[in-house]
């Protein structure tokens, strides 16, 4: 994958400093690696304009991983014999940028991709050193492809969720591609369109600057500001004892 020159020439011009920022890539596709991801081709253009700005970036594979369904921080301490999500979950919480990819099955995002959410909100009812839930201050997105329609339902699915826990989504922070619908061409197979599709390569660079500048301004201003919002201050008769996570 190569960015355009429209692409590398808004990188040159840019006069913001991003360099202080991470940014996390989950692809949520169904291959474990080192199998060709559609999903992943269309990440790479987002990432590369990422590491053009100085972003420090890492991309992972969930799928790569041994993670136990739930909606805990730790599902070892649950009855299940392994879980390597808080491996995930650690490189999670250093980012200060998520970006979640997902294929659409059947019109919504893939078992991997709801599986990941899950895992995501088993750890939102911790809190930062403000008092507030662990995920406020971060900014997240998503990516989307398939050979069917559904991109703006999944990413309503997706970023409704990361919102929920605490992330701030700025405008435009999703991005996607789907050739004709049935079988045929995805994202990167030879002739599908989608590397020249001049309508995604767009919406992925809004999507990426949007990410970038949400980031920068939530950094500069050390996250939200912590007035009205701080769990530690607000009891309203919560239930501390209740096994459902969503009593946080």
């Amino acid at each position: 994958m190569a960015l355009s020159e429209k692409q590398k020439q808004l990188c040159t011009d840019s006069r913001w400093d991003f360099s202080n920022l991470r940014a996390l890539y989950l692809n949520c596709t169904l291959k474990p690696a080192p199998k060709m991801s559609h999903t992943e081709g269309l990440i790479e253009v987002s990432k590369l304009i990422m590491e053009a700005n100085g972003v420090k970036t890492e991309l992972l594979r969930p799928v790569d991983y041994d993670i136990a369904p739930g909606v805990y921080p730790d599902m070892t301490e649950h009855e299940f014999k392994t879980d390597e999500w808080p491996k995930i979950q650690q490189k999670v919480m250093d980012a200060d940028i998520l970006v979640i990819g997902s294929p659409i099955w059947l019109g919504e995002k893939s078992s991997v991709c709801s599986l990941v959410i899950e895992r995501l909100y088993g750890y939102s009812g911790n809190l930062n050193e403000h008092g507030q839930y662990a995920y406020y201050g971060r900014t997240g997105g998503c990516i989307i492809t398939g050979n069917e329609d559904g991109i703006k339902h999944c990413s309503m699915s997706i970023l409704y969720g990361l919102q929920h826990l605490g992330y701030v989504i700025p405008p435009q922070a999703d991005c996607g591609w789907i050739g004709e619908a049935g079988p045929g061409p995805s994202y990167r197979d030879e002739n599908s369109g989608g590397p020249e599709n001049d309508f995604t390569q767009r919406n992925t660079t809004f999507m990426t600057w949007n990410l970038l500048h949400m980031a920068r301004m939530l950094k500069e201003a050390e996250g939200i500001p912590a007035h009205g919002n701080q769990r530690s201050t607000w009891e309203a008769g919560c239930r501390f004892d209740h096994p459902n996570p969503e009593h946080r």
